[in-house]
């Protein structure tokens, strides 16, 4: 007698997979990368941040650039234009309507008031904003 053998598909079993380590693996992950991440201080207040800061080219090619010396001289572009020639020199330069900037370059001796003086005339010229350059 011959048995014959009979498969059902009742039989068969399904393969699962588990998903518990991987959810695992995920948490830790989770809590790795939140625990290492560096969190910035801000200042608290909204700034509208300019986009890249002047390099001295720049500086150079937009602004105006004054030289007071130790001796009282004004200087602009290599000549002597004394503190009376500040504001047509100013004046020259922003008669396009454009606002530049003024940069004194005052000698570590040179009189305050040289300087005071070229500022005002620089001003009444129209210059808004005036800058001293510095050493590093």
């Amino acid at each position: 007698m011959r048995r014959m053998r009979h498969f059902s598909s009742n039989n068969e079993s399904e393969a699962t997979i588990d998903m518990s380590p991987l959810i695992d693996v995920v948490f830790i992950l989770l809590i790795f990368f939140i625990v290492t991440t560096v969190f910035n201080n801000e200042a608290g207040v909204d700034v509208d941040k300019p986009a890249k800061m002047a390099s001295s080219k720049d500086l150079d090619r937009n602004s105006i650039m004054i030289a007071v010396t130790n001796d009282g001289q004004v200087h602009y572009n290599g000549r002597n234009i004394g503190v009376s020639g500040v504001r047509s020199v100013v004046e020259a330069l922003q008669a396009n309507g454009e606002a530049l900037p003024l940069i004194i370059q005052g000698d570590q001796k040179a009189h305050h008031g040289v300087i005071v003086k070229v500022v005002g005339e620089a001003t009444e010229a129209g210059v808004k904003s005036v800058a001293f350059s510095t050493q590093r």
